[in-house]
């Protein structure tokens, strides 16, 4: 009997899957648990409309991050810190501090998915990645000044 799966059954099938079962086992165990629903032309039709939206708002998101990427990469983002001799930073300049200021510029970006390896420890310019969706990451440009 072919199954249209609602939620992910172990060692069964995921979400949105269409898969045979036996007979026995949809009718008394999926069916009753709301874990599937049988595949008649009227659920098939239902599930593709499904997936067709859920799609069109991943391709939504996806271009959003790319509207961001571009923003981003047009600005350079400047941090004042105090430095030392030879351009080296009392401290450092972290992910923290790079977020805070892309607010000040009304770009919101959560500190985790600004990429780096280590902290900023030197006076001048950095590029930094930021990881706006899994498909799309963007360079800042940070440009570290003397207070």
């Amino acid at each position: 009997m072919k199954v249209i799966f609602m939620k992910d059954v172990k060692g069964k099938g995921k979400k949105g899957e269409v898969k045979n079962v036996s007979e026995g086992y949809a009718r008394n165990y999926l069916f009753p648990n709301n874990l599937a629903v049988e595949a008649n032309t009227g659920n098939m039709k239902s599930l593709e409309k499904k997936q067709e939206s859920e799609q069109r708002k991943a391709d939504e998101v996806v271009e959003e991050a790319e509207l961001l990427k571009k923003k981003l990469e047009d600005m350079t983002i400047e941090i004042k810190a105090k430095s030392g001799e030879n351009g080296r930073l009392f401290g450092a300049v972290t992910n923290k501090q790079i977020a805070e200021q892309l607010k000040k510029s009304k770009v919101k970006i959560d500190k985790r998915k600004i990429e780096m390896d280590e902290p900023i420890r030197v006076l001048g310019y950095t590029n930094i990645n930021a990881k706006l969706h899994p498909k799309v990451t963007a360079t800042i440009r940070v440009h570290v000044v003397e207070e």
